[in-house]
């Protein structure tokens, strides 16, 4: 009694060197690991030990054969090239109907109040639906609905470009931001699943598309619509139509990642953090998309008018100081993803909205040729904060990737639109200068992000095990 019991010879011999047992580890149940031959057997060892040799008439199981490292997919950068340049189309097409206003309001005989209702409309309807689009396709995803919703686009450019009557462009205006609010959740997800894991580079890649685009719209408007006239909108309906043709092709793609099977390896196993932590976290975040994007309004908006005020440059020299800005914003938006997966997605949230507060405050006290220097550095280190955002708030909640997405570009929608007109009043009490002062405060909200959590990215899906009749 009290006495181990021996090994059983087979086991001594394959334990003792058998040539062909060596060559093969033998694996043991989570019972064998714990108690082998009366040996306790630590979990970290279980991985060392050895399976069973192949039979004659046996092959060696694959489980055995599968590599322990778990198996990530590599970056689809072709995918990401082919959202980011749809994205660029969708922006610029959005762009166009803000910088044709002029001339809407001239051929129309609007007042500045149904100018308003336009920009509400669109706003509404790019902003308010962009979260329920993204829930809906969380738990329903339509890999075509990329297509579908920028033929809500083609639509409302066709609609825009014949419009005779106020009822007409707002239907229009509805159109595009229907299509903008199925774009933006959607192709956010697509870019995470081609991401190989590098989500905040995935995120640059995306959004820096429409950065360009927003730029580029006015530019063509002022290039072709304006001398041609409102019915010349309709030429740009050949890009919405480029624009399904590539998403098409993205579709099918995404299509086949989402098949039974193959949905876990793309996404990854993720762990949900507790509701409390969820809460306070998007509350924090929140509060800092609208010190962003309030801020970036001022700039966007009044920047011209802010440079005239103080320095009475002309329009040209105003315009190449927006550039500067725009050009900045575009850098930092392609640079910030892949910093904060190399450093860290809290450190970049933390330093682009903190950082960036001693340029804006020295900002209304610069000189011209200083100003331009600080409008590039606040453009830069503000515009990487967007990214690392949207990727930070994926990682915390797991499985609502269309949700978040469509909740971030939502908001960067609709406060950029309040915030332009909150602050166009302010300007009209208080000045534009003294507006300048005053939002030079708000990056100061950035302290909020000390309570930010560290969150862990989503570990990569479990090592593949041997396939069974199911598939």
């Amino acid at each position: 009694m009290g006495s181990e019991k021996p090994c059983a010879p087979e086991q001594r011999g394959a334990d003792a060197g058998d040539p062909i047992n060596t060559a093969v580890p033998r694996s043991y149940s989570p019972v064998e690991q714990e108690t082998k031959c009366g040996r306790k057997v630590l979990p970290g060892v279980a991985s060392l030990q050895r399976v069973p040799p192949p039979g004659p008439n046996m092959s060696t199981p694959t489980s055995a054969l599968a590599s322990p490292v778990s198996t990530v997919p590599s970056t689809r950068y072709r995918v990401l090239g082919a959202i980011s340049f749809s994205h660029m189309l969708n922006d610029m097409m959005q762009s166009l109907m803000i910088a044709i206003y002029p001339l809407l309001k001239h051929g129309l005989h609007l007042n500045f109040g149904q100018v308003g209702l336009i920009t509400l409309t669109y706003q509404c309807t790019a902003s308010i639906l962009q979260p329920m689009v993204g829930l809906y396709t969380d738990r329903k995803p339509h890999p075509y609905s990329l297509s579908v919703g920028m033929g809500f686009t083609f639509t409302g450019l066709l609609l825009l470009s014949q419009a005779h009557s106020f009822a007409q462009v707002l239907m229009a205006a509805a159109c595009v931001g229907m299509g903008s609010s199925i774009f933006h959740p959607e192709s956010s997800r697509v870019a995470r699943m081609a991401s190989g894991g590098k989500h905040g580079l995935a995120q640059s890649i995306f959004q820096v598309g429409g950065n360009a685009g927003s730029a580029l719209g006015p530019l063509l408007a002022a290039a072709i619509i304006i001398p041609h006239g409102q019915s010349s909108i309709a030429w740009f309906s050949a890009a919405a139509l480029l624009a399904m043709i590539v998403l098409g092709f993205v579709g099918r793609w995404s299509g086949h990642q989402l098949r039974p099977g193959k949905r876990k390896a793309v996404m990854g196993i993720a762990q949900p953090h507790p509701p409390g932590v969820v809460r306070k976290t998007m509350t924090v975040l929140l509060a800092l998309v609208f010190s962003k994007f309030f801020y970036l309004a001022s700039i966007n908006t009044y920047l011209i008018f802010f440079l005239r005020h103080r320095f009475g440059i002309s329009v040209r020299d105003g315009q190449l100081h927006l550039f500067i800005f725009l050009a900045a914003v575009a850098t930092g938006t392609l640079l910030g993803g892949p910093i904060g997966d190399r450093i860290g997605r809290k450190r970049v949230i933390w330093a682009s909205i903190l950082g960036v507060a001693p340029f804006t405050l020295a900002l209304p006290y610069a000189s011209l040729e200083v100003s331009a220097f600080l409008t590039a550095i606040i453009g830069f280190v503000l515009a990487s904060a967007f990214p690392a955002m949207v990727v930070y708030a994926q990682e915390l909640m797991p499985g609502k990737v269309g949700a978040v997405s469509g909740l971030f570009f939502g908001l960067a929608f609709g406060l950029g639109g309040i915030g332009a007109a909150a602050l166009g009043q302010l300007a009209d009490v208080v000045g534009i200068v003294n507006v300048y002062k005053i939002c030079s405060f708000l990056p100061l909200i950035g302290l909020l992000a000390a309570f930010l959590p560290d969150l862990h990215a989503p570990r990569p899906a479990a090592a593949p095990t041997a396939p069974t009749s199911e598939g």
